[in-house]
């Protein structure tokens, strides 16, 4: 009872004019990220972290979700009229959505998109509002030696999965936790690696870290190595499912968010595993006429499933982020800097420390999914209309925006040359597919994982050995090595098995 209570406290806190304004704002604005292609939630949420200085954190929080799951809904919409996704969860529902619309079932296509959304994420809201303060309860209960162990695993994951190979991610990894030494020592007070530049002795800011490697990279990567223009857009149909619709698109949300949930509560690499999975296991299950649309005029349970596959997949990720501190995808590291701008950071005190605004949070999921379905729907057509903005024009706001917005925080000039400069390196790690979701992780994490070791290695009198001796630590240190190992050791057996073949 206890659990419905503090929701219904959320929901007059998210209730309130000013919370149901930024929530709407943060829908409709996710809606429009995800339907340019290229900018993404993380891009979004990172450009706009400044506002933090000035608004109310449970308001801003609020805003960053609307932003956060609204860019999964807008995503679908030029997947499947354009073929051109808006977001990476988006490239499977593209495969059979935009060959709906090329044989005049664009309609359906964007109907079930946004109704299968919908389901998906109402139901993994309600598994964040049972699960999220149960995980939390248990959490409490960890000690410096397990926090470490439970930070190194986020950092092997986050690097080794989110990345084209373990090197690059973990390279990157070294980057961000490098950068986040930077400034005084938290216990001697000293100063490091700050080179006697006056501005770094606070350490570098994450939201330059953040706006630096995400918007400015964006901006400038697209000026200088890409000039796409957007094909021509499908005939828009009516946005209604028929009986059948109905019929094929039911089994294949309910799949779609089974298989989406957990993926977002461990970090396994964001939205794309669980969209394939779904999507295999949609093409799997069809038969007859049905499994003939697939790849030819384009089957509906093909983008009802992925779709609702990821949006269980990004609403559940907020439970390993409210409840242990570990982000799981790119937005979800951006989310946890914009908590600590804030002085709150996210782990098992969160839900006593912070209740009022984490059940604020958790309600506004509830009631941004409702207003998502009411925006994607009947305003299909206006969404579309965005992918006419001129991308010349489109960077140059994005790079305006960005500057003004890190120049606003401590109207310091050097805090501008770096964020150019982290810009480049970012266009620099894309040209070379090295991950930037490690270095934010490596950066807000790292100085926590520091203290925490010290911590551990105190109670265990110097001895390292205290990672070994208590049962929970030991064995996070064994899924951290299989984590890094599991990869080469199936890669090696798949191919001694096609040796074995041929």
């Amino acid at each position: 009872m206890e659990i419905w209570n503090q929701l219904l406290q959320g929901f007059a806190t998210a209730g309130t004019p000013v919370n149901l304004m930024w929530a709407f704002v943060g829908c409709a604005l996710g809606t429009a990220v995800g339907v340019l292609p290229g900018i993404g939630p993380a891009t979004a949420v990172a450009m706009l972290l400044p506002i933090t200085a000035k608004v109310d954190a449970t308001a801003s929080m609020i805003f960053f979700a609307g932003i956060y799951y609204g860019a999964m809904y807008g995503g679908s919409t030029t997947s499947i009229l354009l073929n051109t996704p808006g977001e990476t969860a988006s490239m499977v529902t593209a495969m059979e959505g935009n060959k709906m619309a090329k044989s005049g079932r664009a309609g359906a296509a964007l109907a079930t998109a946004a109704i299968g959304s919908f389901f998906a994420g109402t139901i993994a809201t309600i598994v964040v509002t049972l699960f999220a303060p149960i995980v939390a309860e248990y959490a409490v209960r960890l000690g410096p030696p397990e926090y470490f162990c439970l930070m190194l695993l986020a950092f092997t994951t986050v690097s080794a999965v989110l990345g084209q190979s373990t090197l690059r991610g973990l390279t990157a990894l070294f980057v961000g936790l490098a950068a986040g030494l930077i400034g005084m020592d938290q216990i001697t007070g000293q100063a490091r690696y700050a080179g006697n530049v006056p501005e770094l002795l606070d350490g570098v800011e994450i939201v330059l870290v953040a706006v630096g490697l995400f918007a400015v990279a964006e901006a400038l990567h697209a000026v200088l190595f890409e000039g796409k223009v957007v094909e021509s857009e499908n005939k828009m149909s009516r946005v209604t499912m028929s009986a059948i619709d109905w019929r094929r698109s039911m089994p294949a949300w309910l799949r779609g968010t089974v298989i989406g949930t957990p993926f977002g509560c461990i970090p396994a690499g964001g939205t794309e595993i669980p969209t394939f999975l779904s999507y295999a296991t949609e093409k799997r299950l069809a038969t007859g006429a049905n499994l003939a649309e697939f790849g030819g005029k384009g089957a509906i349970e093909g983008v009802a499933g992925p779709e609702a596959a990821n949006n269980a997949t990004v609403t559940a990720a907020l439970i390993p982020l409210l409840t242990l501190g570990i982000p799981v995808s790119n937005t979800t590291a951006i989310l946890l800097g914009a908590f600590q701008n804030y002085g709150i950071q996210p782990g098992p005190q969160l839900f006593s420390s912070s209740s009022a605004l984490v059940w604020a949070l958790i309600a506004s999921l509830y009631i941004g999914n409702v207003m998502l379905l009411v925006l994607n729907l009947p305003l299909v057509g206006l969404w579309v209309k965005l992918l006419k903005v001129p991308k010349p024009q489109l960077y140059a706001g994005i790079l305006i925006f960005a500057t003004v917005g890190a120049y606003g925080m401590r109207q310091s000039a050097f805090d501008l040359f770096l964020l150019y400069g982290i810009g480049v390196l970012g266009v620099v790690m894309r040209r070379f597919s090295f991950p930037t979701a490690p270095v934010v992780v490596g950066m807000i994490l790292g100085p926590l994982a520091e203290a925490q070791l010290r911590n551990a290695i105190a109670i265990g009198e110097g001895s390292a050995l205290i990672f070994l001796q208590r049962p929970m630590s030991a064995t996070l240190l064994l899924i951290v090595i299989a984590v890094l190992l599991a990869p080469r050791v199936i890669k090696m057996m798949s191919k001694r098995a096609t040796q074995g073949l041929g």
